[in-house]
């Protein structure tokens, strides 16, 4: 009885051997074999020879080891491929699927043989056999051509082995214990830090319910009603309550990271015993101008693997909010790599900060918890979840170009004359593609090209490989790496892809690999966890995130009301404008500049105006200060294209001065400045949106559109209005996001009265009024003669 009470420490045999096995320098100019390995496990390479191997061959064999410590147990786990297991023979295999060229070979990857010892270990011990002959089958993607290293070991080898290997991990198991210890009993005491605003309350119990039900939800929420605390402290709880062991808070951009943080911090404020570590960029960590991961170029590469677990060690057991400046000060005093310090870091704390790619990119997701045969006690919450639609489809889409070959061809062809074959040979079936497409051309099926890419690849890996210094070799890198996704991503092809070829208007040639939708991708990531929230201001329609997120329509849903005064903000729509292109004439943009003024000047303030493209911001930028109105004071700036981080703080500072005139930012509707800006109060107190969001027409919103129509004849709705939408209420959700904000959200277009718009209006948006450009401006100033007699009453009443 006493043992079952155990608390279990489970580490997977992948994750325990690559973090006790590794040592020396760290280097990217290397072992991109396995890496390539890597990406291919559970591929149908290992299908194909599993059945080849006949009636004896066992595949896809779970294996699991508990060791024994005082108060806890550790719990080995993981998939043998196959295993042989006769009277007088017993073969444990692991099958590693690659494009290098087998001959070059000599003798199995030290990692991939220490996880055939691991199962070995675990087979021999649970059948109580005297030994077991260890394989690592390799084979070659594109020949089938196989190779097998096979090494034998009694009981009592692999015994000893593995005491060795598992008692370097028993301080990091002891330290998991005790940790989760005091973490659990600082839960048990934990209370929402703040009254409940209205609606919060219910929020916080819906994703509790959902965590402990197992079951994804989707939180439709208005914009400052407290949505990340609201989901971070459920998540917290369930962890303590034994649902989950490891949260994972995921963004799409770097200031909600900064939300996530404060929340965290502000429980930790309340007594929570709680880690959590953000994961930055590689090229905002890097101590290099560039990052060049290699002992040559990098001081902190080398010997890095030789330093990081002291670095690792030290920092657990001094830090709870593991920021970038935490990191960048320990990589520092430790010398070692700041990036790959922390992803070190993830294994050990309870909550991890990320952006949504070290989730669901399969090239760049964190391996030690979303690899094949990999599942963990995961919880997600993934934050802005309507910027996950568009993120996943990049993801999981592949491109190449034509004229990429023949540049590559160009650097490598007098270096190594079989690749530029190679090279060519693509190059002409690419051409052969080109002859046959005007605009863009959909494919069935581009096997044929595939098999060249296949040749060209396993070459191509075998040259980084020995070449690790030459010219142009970053280009030459960039293009292998998208050599690489191009397959990853056909051995994903199916039902939700479109295969296409464009011809641009500058003439280069493209074929791409369209991942229209996403969600079963996502869910492969998903699924090896427990729950996921997925919540945001803007998740309307709720039936079109579920089919692209999470592809399942009997996902769980909340739409929490607005907990602020509706008389505190005026929503107009303007019914006399339109931004269709065919109004987009020099009259259309003299009539917009003529609202935004009549708005702007019924109170001096700080306005917003998103309007469709950058083209329409650079014609009411020079209209806009003569339409202004006699003897009104106005400042405007405007958004640039490729505004740096110090562009984009100068504008947003604007917002903040001290000024005696009103003063009108003119942004681009989905830009930088539509969503995750936070002004409060008098910083915004009108926002001007110019249009419907639809997305500029192009070839692969067609393909959506196209997709759609034939899967529920709601093409149009899904490529085009929902996304637009989707944009309209990010850019209005700007001016509302406190008790005490006050401001006019001023939908200018005629399409905005339609009731297929109106019904995706938030419930929020229940009463609006419309207007006319002659009678915008005594709207307005309506409205705010209405606030100021409310504001002198309540003062009195006060």
């Amino acid at each position: 009885m006493e043992q079952e009470e155990k608390k279990i420490l489970s580490i997977s045999v992948r994750n325990l051997v690559e973090f006790v096995l590794r040592s020396g320098d760290l280097d990217n100019r290397h072992n991109f074999a396995a890496e390539k390995n890597a990406m291919q496990e559970g591929s149908r390479i290992h299908r194909k020879i599993q059945r080849r191997m006949g009636a004896d061959y066992k595949a896809e064999v779970t294996l699991k080891h508990v060791v024994e410590e005082d108060q806890f147990q550790i719990l080995v786990e993981g998939r043998a491929d196959g295993i042989i297991d006769k009277p007088d023979e017993l073969i444990i295999d692991e099958i590693k699927g690659i494009y290098l060229d087998l001959s070059y070979l000599e003798e199995p990857f030290p990692v991939h043989l220490a996880q055939v010892m691991c199962y070995g270990y675990f087979y021999c011990f649970d059948k109580q056999r005297d030994g077991a002959v260890m394989q690592v089958t390799y084979c070659n993607i594109e020949t089938e051509e196989i190779r097998r290293f096979q090494t034998e070991k009694s009981f009592d080898e692999l015994e000893a082995w593995f005491q060795g290997l598992i008692h370097e991990y028993v301080k990091w198991a002891r330290y998991l214990y005790s940790h989760g210890i005091r973490r659990d009993e600082s839960i048990r005491e934990l209370e929402f830090p703040y009254p409940y605003r209205q609606g919060q309350r219910e929020l916080a119990v819906s994703v509790f319910r959902s965590i402990q039900r197992k079951r994804n939800l989707f939180i439709q929420a208005p914009t400052g009603i407290g949505k990340t605390l609201s989901t971070v402290f459920p998540a917290v709880k369930s962890i303590g309550e034994g649902l989950g062991d490891k949260l994972f808070y995921l963004t799409a951009k770097t200031i909600t990271r900064g939300v996530a943080e404060e929340s965290f911090d502000i429980l930790r404020e309340k007594g929570l015993y709680f880690s959590t570590v953000t994961i930055t960029a590689k090229e905002k960590l890097c101590f290099l101008d560039k990052p060049d991961c290699n002992p040559d170029a990098c001081p902190y590469a080398k010997g890095h693997f030789d330093r990081v677990g002291d670095c690792v060690y030290d920092i657990i057991h001094n830090e709870f909010g593991i920021t970038r400046d935490v990191i960048l000060r320990y990589a520092t005093e430790f010398r070692v790599c700041p990036f790959e310090l922390c992803l070190d870091i993830s294994n050990w704390v309870d909550g991890v900060i990320c952006d949504y790619n070290y989730v669901f990119d399969p090239d760049v997701r964190l391996k030690r918890y979303f690899s094949e045969g990999i599942t963990g006690e995961y919880l997600f919450l993934v934050d802005e979840a309507h910027n996950l639609v568009p993120r996943a489809r990049e993801m999981y889409s592949a491109s190449i170009w034509k004229e990429d070959f023949l540049l590559i061809k160009k650097i490598i062809k007098p270096m190594n004359e079989k690749i530029g074959r190679l090279l060519d040979r693509c190059n002409k079936e690419l051409l052969e593609m080109k002859r046959q497409c005007e605009g863009y051309h959909i494919l069935e099926d581009v096997r044929f090209f595939i098999t060249s890419v296949m040749s060209l690849f396993g070459e191509m890996e075998l040259f980084m490989e020995k070449n690790s210094e030459f010219g142009d070799r970053d280009l030459v890198l960039d293009f292998f790496f998208d050599l690489r996704k191009l397959l990853n991503i056909y051995d994903r092809l199916d039902e939700n892809y479109r295969i296409y070829t464009e011809l641009m208007s500058d003439g280069r040639f493209m074929l791409r690999f369209f991942c229209v939708n996403p969600s079963k991708n996502l869910q492969e990531c998903l699924k090896k966890g427990n729950s996921t929230v997925f919540f945001s201001a803007t998740l309307l329609p709720v039936s079109y995130y579920k089919e692209l997120l999470s592809g399942d329509q009997e996902d769980y849903a909340v739409y929490a009301h607005s907990p602020f005064d509706q008389d505190k903000r005026l929503l107009m729509v303007g019914t006399d404008v339109s931004s269709r292109y065919t109004r987009r004439n020099r009259n259309e943009y003299r009539k917009v500049a003529d609202y935004i003024s009549m708005i702007v000047s019924a109170k001096k303030g700080n306005y917003m105006v998103f309007l469709p493209s950058y083209q329409y911001l650079k014609e009411i930028e020079t209209i806009l200060p003569e339409r202004i109105s006699h003897g009104d004071s106005v400042t405007c700036s405007a958004q640039a294209s490729h505004m740096n981080e110090q562009e984009r703080e100068a504008f947003l500072m604007e917002f903040s001065k001290e000024r005696d005139d009103s003063f009108v930012g003119l942004c681009v509707m989905g830009g930088v400045f539509s969503e995750g800006i936070d002004l409060k109060e008098e910083r915004l107190i009108g926002v001007i949106i110019v249009g419907t969001g639809l997305p500029m027409v192009c070839t692969e919103q067609e393909i959506l559109k196209n997709y759609f129509e034939e899967k529920s004849s709601k093409g149009f709705d899904y490529a085009y209005q929902y996304p637009g939408m989707n944009k309209v209420m990010q850019a209005a959700g700007r001016v509302i996001r406190t008790a005490r904000d006050e401001g006019i959200i001023a939908l200018l277009d005629e399409r905005f009265t339609r009731p297929e718009y109106q019904a995706l209006f938030p419930r929020e948006w229940d009463s609006f009024y419309e207007v006319k450009l002659k009678s915008a401006k005594e709207v307005a100033r309506q409205f705010w003669d209405n606030r100021l007699v409310e504001e002198k009453e309540d003062g009195i009443h006060t």
